[in-house]
């Protein structure tokens, strides 16, 4: 795949994927009228919105322009933010051709330098090491008076003052002042100065609620000294520790220069790629530019809230850097440096806010300079993930709730940005490249990071991927596959291919079965489920065996895996609820496999298992007192979000215990936000203020499942609704913190594709319509309206558009089917059968009592009409009063 303007999304091409797109096209025309009128001839792919009559929908239009893809590989900012400094016509970079940003700054005066000879020591020096860059470092005291802002002084008692510098000049000279230069790491918050003077120590300076990293520090008169004592006694709190580090001090006070030129463009949502600066021209001292990205303002910093180079302890500065040569260039972030070992950049970035600054660290120099003029007429991004549009959907949903919709097509934007190209200078640098995935088409996990393909974010990013962009289908099956082909000796299948497909993981084995027989449900794949039925034996009947206990539970902490982890990193052991209903659902999907396979004595098995794991997690993880199940059988009592969702998803529990569990999370779990994932904080601090979607994502369709619809969609809009009002807006999170903020700060993935499951469960429980056995060969649709008046949508299949439409007035239940060649389904219609009045084509089907037609029946309460085939179908049904 290349980055250029012209370039198409990254799918193999071929005559297939040519006559996937044409029916992707010929599908936006939906031949069902809109909600209230009878139905229609088929609409263009791209027409009005809305009927000017009434408002409503036309066929098959509206939903598209709620799709956010680009709208071709070359994508521009919207707006400017924040120009600090000496920056000319910065809106310039909003208008391609004629007018330029400048940024200009003056080269600074020399910094003072102490004289020769002098030292320094300090109370305490950390040892040295190979730092974040895995270049050797110092941290002793004399790197305070090197001249080098590069090296600095790192104290040895973390949190612990007061820690004391002490500098000694070879004789007494006037001092009016110190200057000292701290570190992005955390500066000295609060510090005296004092002088040796007259044979004595002498207070000069006290400085308390310093937050700047270049600190001028004025005394109150000069004074002939020979030596300067500064003595920390706090300092700002930062990841990597409450020490004191001075990287200078010069011996005059020298007022910070003023910011550096700088300014920011925001994309107007978060984008992934290679971006792209073009240069006009430069003053001929090579300065330098830093770009610092950032997901939302809060975290746009003169760091960027993520790069690959800092996570992996490489030469990043925690920006990418560029030096501008005299003639200007047109210059696109790509990994690697620019002069030797000096002006490094990352390459691609996932983003929303990009921060463009006329500055260099002192490390680049001389390639790099710090000041100088740079004279820039473009900006922009190369676009490399999926490019939505909408004549690449073949999957869309459209209802009369435009926050629904947003959602939807929110959670459809999120997932293309991670539907992208593996390469190995975009992955995640802990060792997940793998020369077995290099140049195909992944779904990764995240547009920011980790970039890699985990199975467990397909068990939800990959059911999005099918109801939108089956034709990108490669992108599953590739990691799918790679997965079970680096299976391990005994069974067990990595999460992905972090770590050289080592990180243990103890529950993402399960999610690869079930993620299996999703990818096979949806395509009808036969020959994937074929080549890869012995890796799905290896798991279940090697593996999993062996961390199984005597009660027939998995038990973490057998056979060596109390160290591994789970989808969260959590320190749970034993008996988890949230393992063993995974575990039930694996194994009834795994026999769904191989039934299709012919493979009936494994089916059997694994069927009769299901059912033996499934008393056990009734008799020995269920909470009588609670009414929920317990998140584990060792430690503190706490009831997760996953196992109780899970059980209800999985049918491990029976309609009591499932309506006792969801009451039990409505009770415990909900917050502004969405449901947290834990009900009690025994765990880890923060577990009940903490807010998964990935997690959520069962829940919400469990609540469908028993019928609470009503709870479903209030779940759904406290969820969703947060992340789409909160920046960046449109894309999903990987996680929610306590009071709704980033739970792990600026390092939290803002477009996340295990948050994606609002789309699924909208297709498949609120319009109501999803595949039952491999290729939609059989299908069901049980729409779900709650306060949704009228839905409407298409589900892409083998065998062509599903499409469905219905409106719900009250008493009145409108649905009209158009089922492709080579299906056959049943549609159930909500409300209670006994009063309801069903009717097609002027004929009653069903009048409250009878059916009238074959295939017509009340199943659990509900009219189910089985046996629909190809063409178009129109039912009505009245409530009686």
């Amino acid at each position: 795949m290349t980055s250029s303007s012209t370039s198409e999304n990254p799918v193999p091409p071929g005559p297939r994927r040519r006559a996937v797109i044409a029916a992707g096209a010929a599908a936006a025309a939906l031949t069902i009228g809109p909600p209230g009128t009878a139905p229609a001839a088929a609409a263009p792919a791209v027409a009005p919105d809305a009927d000017t009559a009434t408002g409503a929908p036309r066929p098959g239009t509206g939903w598209q322009r709620y799709v956010h893809g680009p709208a071709s590989r070359t994508v521009r900012p919207e707006r400017i933010l924040d120009p600090t400094g000496d920056v000319r016509d910065p809106d310039a970079l909003l208008t391609p051709g004629g007018a330029v940003t400048v940024l200009r700054r003056p080269q600074p005066a020399p910094a003072p330098r102490w004289p020769a000879g002098t030292t320094a020591e300090a109370s305490s020096s950390h040892a040295g090491n190979n730092g974040n860059d895995g270049r050797p470092r110092t941290y002793d005291a004399t790197n305070a008076v090197d001249g080098d802002p590069d090296t600095f002084w790192n104290d040895d008692t973390p949190a612990a003052f007061p820690d004391v510098l002490t500098i000694t000049m070879p004789e007494a000279r006037q001092l009016s002042g110190i200057t000292v230069i701290s570190n992005s790491d955390g500066v000295p918050t609060a510090f005296t100065v004092d002088v040796w003077t007259d044979g004595a120590w002498a207070n000069a300076a006290t400085v308390s609620d310093n937050d700047v990293i270049q600190r001028a520090v004025p005394f109150r008169t000069p004074v002939p000294a020979s030596r300067v004592r500064i003595t920390v006694t706090a300092v700002q709190g930062t990841p990597r520790g409450a020490f004191t580090r001075i990287n200078e001090v010069w011996p005059e006070p020298v007022e910070p220069p003023a910011a550096p030129p700088g300014v920011t463009v925001d994309f107007g949502k978060v984008v992934v790629g290679y971006p792209r600066i073009r240069f006009t021209s430069a003053s001929d001292n090579a300065p330098g530019v830093r770009l610092a990205f950032s997901e939302t303002r809060r975290f746009l910093t003169d760091r960027s809230d993520f790069t690959r180079s800092d996570q992996s302890g490489g030469a990043g500065q925690g920006t990418d850097q560029f030096a501008v040569p005299p003639q200007g260039a047109d210059w696109t972030d790509h990994k690697g440096f620019q002069a030797g070992d000096k002006v490094y950049a990352d390459g691609l970035h996932g983003f929303r806010y990009l921060r463009i600054t006329l500055d260099a660290p002192p490390s680049d120099a001389p390639a790099a300079q710090p000041w100088g003029t740079v004279e820039i007429d473009f900006v922009g991004l190369d676009f490399t993930a999926y490019r939505g549009t909408p004549g690449t959907y073949r999957g869309w949903f459209l209802c009369s709730d435009d926050h629904l919709n947003r959602y939807w097509y929110g959670a459809a934007y999120t997932n293309e940005l991670v539907t992208d190209t593996f390469r190995q200078d975009d992955v995640d640098p802990r060792g997940a490249w793998s020369a077995s995935l290099e140049g195909k088409l992944v779904l990764h996990d995240g547009a920011k990071r980790d970039r890699d393909p985990y199975v467990g974010d397909l068990a939800v990013s990959a059911r999005t991927l099918y109801l939108t962009h089956d034709d990108a289908a490669a992108a599953a099956r590739n990691v799918l596959a790679d997965l079970a082909d680096h299976q391990r000796a005994d069974g067990w299948i990595p999460p992905a291919s972090i770590s050289g497909y080592t990180l243990p993981l103890f529950d993402y084995p399960l999610w690869w079965v079930t993620c299996s027989w999703d990818y096979v449900l949806y395509t009808g794949d036969r020959t994937y489920a074929a080549r890869y039925h012995p890796n799905l034996v290896k798991v279940l009947d090697t593996w999993f065996p062996s961390v199984t206990d005597e009660t027939g539970l998995l038990s973490k902490g057998l056979n060596g895996t109390g160290g591994y982890g789970d989808y969260a990193f959590l320190g749970r052991t034993g008996r988890v609820t949230y393992y063993n209903v995974l575990y039930v659902q694996a194994l009834g999907d795994a026999a769904r496999l191989a039934r299709m396979l012919g493979h009936e004595s494994d089916a059997d098995r694994w069927t009769k298992r299901a059912a033996s794991v499934t008393d056990a997690i009734n008799t020995h993880l269920w909470d009588p007192d609670a009414g929920a199940y317990l998140d584990s059988a060792t430690g503190p009592a706490r009831h997760a979000q996953d196992g109780n969702a899970l059980a209800v998803t999985a049918g491990v529990a029976d309609a009591g215990r499932a309506a006792s569990a969801l009451a039990h999370l409505d009770t415990t779990t909900r917050l502004p936000y969405g449901n947290a994932f834990m009900d009690n904080d025994t765990l880890f601090a923060g577990a009940s203020q903490r807010v998964y979607a990935f997690t959520s994502y069962p829940e919400i369709v469990a609540r469908f499942l028993a019928g609470r619809t009503d709870s479903a969609l209030d779940q759904i809009r406290r969820t969703y609704g947060w992340m789409d009002g909160h920046d960046p807006g449109i894309t999903h999170w990987e996680g929610i913190g306590p009071g709704g903020s980033l739970y792990e700060d600026a390092y939290t993935s803002m477009a996340h594709g295990w948050s994606t499951g609002v789309l699924p469960a909208l297709t498949h429980h609120l319009l109501g319509a999803r595949p039952v056995s491999p290729g939609y060969a059989t299908w069901e649709v049980r729409p779900q309206p709650g306060d949704v008046t009228w839905a409407q949508g298409q589900l892409p299949t083998p065998h062509g558009a599903l499409r469905v439409a219905w409106e719900n007035s009250g008493r009145r239940f409108h649905v009209v089917l158009d089922i492709p060649r080579g299906t056959r389904g049943t549609l159930v219609l909500p409300g209670d059968g006994r009063r309801l009045t069903v009717r097609a084509r002027g004929r009653t089907l069903w009048d409250g009592r009878h059916a009238a037609s074959e295939g017509v029946a009340v199943v659990d309460g509900r009219v189910t009409i089985s046996g629909l085939g190809p063409g178009t179908h129109d039912f009505t049904a009245r409530r009686d009063s």
